[in-house]
């Protein structure tokens, strides 16, 4: 939980206040939010929690999951936060190239990829069954 998260959340709360017809200050839905998450008030909220979440992937982290619905281990060579640092661009060398082609009459191997992943590992883009194509273990 960050401090943006919890702006998000009194954004949320305010827009909903407004939906039913009461009126709530931007200031008034932070001490609710933060009271409602167990905090004091939103000073002592923005006094613990960090403003954004720290990285989710480093470079020279060792992964493995599937590519292309491939099984694979590799190294992450490089990254690059997108956004708000939600998704992130990696770039993975993998320990054994990936067969990237499903066909038996030929093959087509890839030892360097570059994939935009969100938090979780998963994938945005999606083969044409809808299988993410990459997810990290």
């Amino acid at each position: 939980m960050t401090t943006t998260d919890l702006k998000a959340d009194a954004r949320e709360y305010r827009a909903s206040q407004l939906e039913t017809g009461r009126s709530v200050t931007h200031a008034q839905s932070l001490e609710m939010v933060a009271r409602f998450h167990g905090f004091r008030d939103w000073n002592t909220a923005s006094g613990v929690l960090p403003v954004t979440r720290g990285p989710a992937y480093a470079v020279s982290q060792r992964i493995s999951g599937t590519y292309l619905k491939q099984p694979f281990t590799g190294t992450i060579i490089g990254v690059a936060a997108l956004g708000a640092g939600d998704m992130f661009r990696l770039t993975v060398h993998f320990d054994e190239p990936v067969d990237v082609v499903t066909f038996d009459s030929f093959s087509a191997y890839r030892q360097r990829v570059q994939a935009t992943v969100n938090r979780d590992g998963v994938s945005p883009t999606r083969t044409s069954d809808g299988v993410p194509h990459l997810m990290i273990d």
